[in-house]
């Protein structure tokens, strides 16, 4: 477990009790959660690094509910930590001493409009269930990421997630037009608007759109919708190194514009990581090449040949050698196989042993020279280190991973995560990059946000927080530092 996590908070035990009664008595008892074995699953990040601890967890219904909630706890002086599906990779979510309050419960579409393109949902809401909801009707709603079935709109926000469509739809922040947040004093805010322009002072949505639940939480939002593309190409390309997978990006975009939607990156180890501990996974391409490029046209025109268009694209592209082979998906089913090439390598890791994971933007022209020198610098501080940097190329975000050599011990490769840190987000500063690029800052990069970060901002996200939450209550010990 990490030596991140914040210092318990102790709670008094007449006064918690008191609490717990008064929740229960509004709640219902059977959604007050105090036995140890039900809570253990939402104590443990995902992937093990931190171990929380709570006397309670609370599941709150409605929004009346959760304001209820969260005043009773501040004029008791207890946090309240939220928490959506614990899929955070972070550890924000994760609780160390006050109350946990799930919004699982929260997950109605309250209202889908077709002609606004807005859907508004609450925060307990999968991602998946927002995508079905919108299908439904003939929408899209474009955020795409691995958890999606078991991630909720509210950590979505939270964490302002990003996905393999950014390069044309945005981050969350982009897809949100409104929210109801529960502040911490239990007032609600409603700004659920749906309007596209609205020039009437701070956007106050934007503070709460990625704080990971600091300034309070958010309840539901509306969320913007697109048209349903009809017309799709999914491609797969062999390549030699990222510098020729950035030509071949700047050639797409050239001829396809915003049709293309997606362009991701893998390199070698991570295919051969997938094929051999993914079931259901083939290799689509023959042979073996250094790197991979996955790419996503979509288009809401049925007569547009996007399949042809790629092909044209590629066939520039072989003549100028930038490219060894490549394919396209000709069916749903194929795209999806090729899809899951990419989707599964998070997973597929896990079967390589330790991973050191940094999640880092930098602008997009600079990606071939951030990997290259960022490999180079993490091989030659450990020997045998592998290093699998994929992710959404087409953005500038890079989840630039690195397995254990094999053989060493798990745990001894996993304490030397700080320096890798120090190593790796230092070049990407001196890239002009960002040290988070959608998983958030949480407990795992607190520390290392004064680093990095300017500090004049930090100083106005510090006031902002103290301004908002001046008894400190909301999520304490995340994202800012020193917590």
């Amino acid at each position: 477990m990490s030596s991140h996590a914040p210092h318990p908070v102790l709670l008094d035990a007449a006064r918690l009790a008191a609490l717990l009664e008064r929740i229960a008595a509004r709640i219902g008892p059977a959604r007050v959660v105090t036995d140890a074995a039900e809570l253990a699953p939402w104590l443990v990040e995902g992937r093990g690094l931190f171990q929380g601890a709570t006397p309670a967890m609370v599941e709150p219904a409605t929004t009346d509910e959760v304001s209820f909630i969260v005043a009773a706890c501040a004029e008791a002086g207890v946090p309240v930590v939220p928490q959506g599906g614990n899929t955070g990779l972070v550890g924000g979510q994760v609780p160390f001493g006050g109350l946990l309050l799930s919004l699982r419960r929260m997950s109605r579409i309250r209202d889908l409009d077709p002609i606004d393109l807005t859907v508004v949902a609450e925060a307990g809401c999968t991602l998946h269930q927002v995508q079905q909801a919108a299908a439904e009707t003939g929408c899209l709603f474009p955020l795409s990421i691995a958890s999606e079935g078991s991630c909720r709109i509210g950590g979505n926000l939270s964490t302002n997630a990003g996905g393999t469509a950014v390069l044309r739809y945005g981050n969350m922040r982009e897809l949100t037009f409104g929210l109801e947040v529960v502040l911490p004093d239990g007032r609600i805010w409603n700004g659920l608007s749906r309007l596209r322009k609205d020039n009437t002072g701070y956007a106050l949505k934007d503070l709460f759109i990625g704080a990971e639940g600091t300034l309070g939480i958010i309840t539901a939002a509306v969320l913007r919708l697109y048209p349903a593309p009809r017309a799709h190409a999914t491609t797969l390309t062999g390549l030699a190194s990222p510098e020729a997978a950035l030509k071949l990006f700047q050639r797409l975009r050239n001829v396809a514009g915003d049709a293309l939607t997606g362009f991701e990156i893998l390199p070698r180890f991570g295919m051969e990581t997938v094929l051999t501990h993914i079931p259901g996974t083939t290799r689509a391409l023959a042979g073996d090449h250094g790197w991979y490029a996955l790419a996503e046209l979509t288009s809401t025109r049925r007569d547009d040949d996007l399949s042809a268009l790629a092909l044209e694209v590629f066939g520039e592209a072989f003549e100028a050698g930038e490219i060894e082979d490549a394919v396209i998906a000709a069916s749903e089913a194929q795209a999806e196989a090729l899809w899951k090439l990419r989707e599964a390598l998070s997973d597929a890791q896990k079967f390589e042993g330790g991973s050191i994971k940094h999640d880092v933007s930098v602008p997009v022209s600079r990606v071939p020279h951030f990997i290259a020198e960022a490999a180079r610098a993490c091989e030659a501080h450990m020997p045998g280190v592998r290093v699998c940097a994929f992710g959404h190329m087409g953005d500038g975000n890079i989840h630039f991973n690195l397995s254990q050599p094999v053989g060493m011990d798990k745990a001894a490769y996993l304490a030397c995560w700080e320096g890798f840190n120090r190593i790796v987000h230092d070049i990407v500063a001196g890239l002009g990059g960002s040290i988070s690029a959608e998983h958030g800052i949480g407990l795992l990069k607190r520390e290392e946000l004064p680093l990095y970060k300017d500090p004049v901002a930090l100083e106005l996200m510090a006031a902002i927080k103290a301004a908002i939450d001046p008894k400190g209550l909301a999520n304490p010990g995340k994202v800012l530092p020193g917590g």
